[in-house]
């Protein structure tokens, strides 16, 4: 077995390990008559974490960003009486403070920014590194709940939604929030709370998230070339890092949309704080709109809640938090006719953070995530199906910083997964696809950071078990690195290549427009592990202060992918089969902000492939260009105004050629079957060679912060689709009849923080 392993590794991953070895090796020994800084950086007004903040000691030039628990780290700082340190944040007053750095000691500080009066413009990089310009990070995007409160809404502010805006990111329509990355299905993103798994992140049909936005502080999101500590995609990651709660003070707020209601209630505890939000829907009038004037029986829920401890006299620098989520939805129609669907989703965690004297940091993490989902198909022509997934993941992270600013990351990841899936064919027989497995995982990420101009992330994912047998056979090694080289002092050169693997899969059929059930099984044992392969480069550009430009290529190759087997005929015939793809294109973004204006202008051009027995063709999600144009206001006195402009070329659909009348034997005993039991059925063309028309719409929105006796309010004015653009949605196989997305749709939001 190891034997085989290393003649399967790519010779390109054996140079990356050499390369990562080395530079561990090479790693400066601690400096002498130097001290360390270490801090924390919070929000004033509620004590809650910034990370990702910017922190720039003045006289020497050299900085960092606080991480996703708020903490900085600067090693090997030359002995001085003071210094000036500056801390920023987007959002937030700057704040410059005199420190004094003793030899051979960390000097500890904590810092807490005030922020501004003025409201964020939308899509704006929390956190961006401005002063690490040396930061490794192509592919990756920081997004900020107030980000998502100032965008128009479909229906109330949603992550995912936001996401579509960025270069890159694609949906095939108004309806749904799933997205497509790079060109991959969506089940290749994966999508984490505090790095905890959610199975199936959607509420009402796939309208928006099951996340409640107020309950997000910050989110990274890696379209490509995510670091070595991610295991389990191919396409891409989601990380949404939640809120800690308000440590000064009790606060409560509600608010109210067309669709649902929502609770938040925050405040301290000794030693620490709490969060807890709750949202209800209580109207589905709304949800007409985007079904084409239907009635669906939406009701769903969602629950987060969040404790966290920090008491320096039980163990110092140490954190610990505890959190739970909880969502449901249930789609149950009086109509005996037609099926009832629900899912939900549960999640329980335990984390321990912990920061020593020595420059180690380290995590360690337990996390059980659970999804149900169930079909009854009642006496509909639906076959009844349910799926469960329970996953048990621990995992450790380690963290050391030499005194040259490069960093050592070392991870353990071991989940335990089972999978269970209950279908009946048309005959009525029914089958069980259960699996189990367990997958240990280990990985190691240098961070090569030391000098101003160049910066590096080297290392790699080694799969020691896979979670079926087939996997199990041998070890995966999956190396990746990332680059970053400063030619000029305005313009930077980027390039990132890895590999990937998935385990996991969907039974997804790409020819419903609507997906409503796709349950996930662990890959069947007689198919290989899904993988994919991703080559990146990159360029920004910073014109001026107020002006920049980025620029990012991709190429992506997948194989072994899982897909449905279209030719199944036999029962002895194979559920699944296996296809490969390619993906490949161009984005760019440019960004202008002259005050108090901002403009966001991205544009994406691509091509993906998919290939299922030598059969070529487009995927849904092959939408060849697209165009994003936002413009941001702040006209003052707590008002906000934005407007988004949204252009895409037509998806691939599989064309109509003609219709026959079929006969279907429903009653064989009545006189008059032969005359009556007649339908209309399509005869289809090659599989999505058309393209539906060019897709395109403007959405406006504003939005006003304003006090009613003593309560903070605002309230959010949406309107979609302004021109009343008709773009088509899908034609009806049955009829050719043609339905459209959403048409001109005003909404509102009111909120009331007491």
């Amino acid at each position: 077995m190891v034997r085989n392993y290393f003649q399967n590794i790519n010779p390109i991953g054996i140079c990356i390990l050499i390369i990562f070895l080395q530079l561990i090796l090479n790693s400066t020994l601690p400096a002498q008559d130097k001290g360390i800084l270490r801090g924390y950086i919070a929000d004033s007004t509620n004590g809650e974490v910034l990370p990702f903040s910017n922190v720039v000691i003045n006289e020497l030039k050299i900085g960092t960003t606080s991480n996703s628990n708020g903490y900085f780290y600067i090693p090997a700082i030359p002995v001085k009486k003071r210094y000036n340190l500056t801390i920023s944040f987007i959002g937030y007053i700057t704040k410059t403070m005199q420190i004094s750095i003793t030899a051979n000691k960390t000097t500890e500080i904590k810092v807490q920014l005030a922020p501004t009066n003025i409201l964020l413009k939308p899509v704006e990089r929390i956190g961006e590194r401005v002063t690490e310009k040396n930061s490794p990070d192509i592919g990756l995007q920081r997004i900020s709940i107030k980000e998502l409160e100032i965008l128009p809404k479909g229906v109330e502010s949603d992550i995912f939604r936001s996401l579509q805006y960025t270069p890159g990111v694609q949906s095939t329509g108004d309806v749904s929030a799933r997205y497509y990355v790079r060109g991959s299905p969506s089940n290749e993103n994966m999508v984490l709370i505090d790095g905890a798994t959610i199975y199936n992140p959607f509420h009402a049909l796939g309208i928006f998230s099951v996340i409640d936005p107020d309950m997000i502080n910050s989110a990274e999101f890696y379209k490509g070339a995510f670091p070595a500590e991610y295991n389990g995609r191919l396409s891409s990651v989601l990380n949404i890092i939640t809120k800690d709660g308000n440590k000064n003070d009790f606060a409560a707020k509600a608010s109210a949309s067309f669709i649902s209601g929502k609770l938040l209630a925050e405040g301290p505890i000794p030693y620490g704080s709490f969060i807890v939000t709750g949202r209800k829907s209580f109207s589905t009038e709304i949800l007409k709109k985007f079904l084409n004037n239907e009635n669906v029986p939406i009701n769903f829920f969602d629950l987060s809640y969040k404790l966290n401890y920090a008491n320096p006299n039980f163990i110092n620098g140490s954190k610990f938090v505890i959190e739970g989520f909880s969502s449901g939805d249930d789609l149950s129609n009086d109509n005996p006719l037609i099926e009832n669907i629900k899912w939900n989703n549960n999640l329980f965690g335990f984390k321990w953070s912990q920061i020593t004297d020595s420059p180690l940091f380290f995590n360690i993490d337990f996390h059980w995530s659970e999804f149900d989902g169930d079909v009854d198909p009642k006496l509909s022509s639906s076959k009844p199906k349910s799926n469960q997934v329970n996953d048990i993941s621990f995992k450790t992270n380690f963290v050391y910083v030499y005194d040259s600013k490069n960093e050592l990351n070392i991870g353990l990841d071991i989940k335990d997964l089972d999978t269970k899936l209950n279908l009946e064919n048309s005959l009525g027989a029914t089958s069980d696809i259960g699996s189990h497995g367990t997958d240990l995982s280990v990985y190691a990420l240098y961070k090569f950071q030391q000098f101003e101009n160049f910066g590096a992330n080297i290392g790699t994912l080694v799969d020691l078990t896979g979670l079926s047998e087939a996997q199990g056979s041998s070890m995966q090694l999956c190396p990746r690195a990332n680059l970053t080289y400063r030619i000029l002092p305005e313009v930077s050169l980027k390039a990132a290549w890895g590999i990937y693997t998935q385990q996991i899969t969907t039974l997804s059929d790409e020819n419903e427009v609507i997906s409503l059930f796709e349950p996930w099984i662990i890959t069947p044992s007689y198919l290989k592990t899904s993988s994919a392969i991703h080559y990146t480069i990159g360029m920004k550009a910073d014109f001026t202060q107020n002006l920049s430009l980025d620029i990012e290529g991709y190429y992506k190759v997948l194989q072994n992918i899982p897909t449905l087997n279209d030719g199944k005929i036999l029962s002895t015939d194979p559920d699944l089969v296996t296809a490969s793809g390619k993906s490949y294109g161009w984005e760019f973004q440019l960004n202008y902000s002259p005050s108090p204006f901002r403009f966001i202008c991205s544009y994406t051009l691509s091509w993906a492939y998919k290939t299922i027995n030598n059969w070529v063709y487009y995927p849904r999600y092959d939408i060849r260009n697209a165009l994003n144009l936002i413009l941001s206001a702040d006209i003052g006195s707590g008002w906000e105004a934005t407007a988004i402009w949204v252009y895409n070329s037509g998806i691939p659909y599989t064309q109509n050629m003609g219709y026959y009348n079929k006969f279907y034997f429903n009653n064989l005993y009545s006189d008059w079957s032969i005359l009556e039991d007649y339908s209309h059925y399509a005869i289809l063309a090659d599989k999505d060679l058309g393209r539906l028309p060019d897709y395109h719409r403007l959405d406006l929105g504003l939005s006003k912060t304003f006090t009613i006796w003593n309560f903070r309010c605002g309230l959010d004015l949406s309107i979609i689709n302004v021109y009343n653009r008709k773009n088509i949605f899908y034609f009806k196989r049955d009829t050719g009849e043609r339905v459209n997305m959403l048409p001109f749709l005003p909404t509102a939001t009111l909120k009331i923080e007491i």
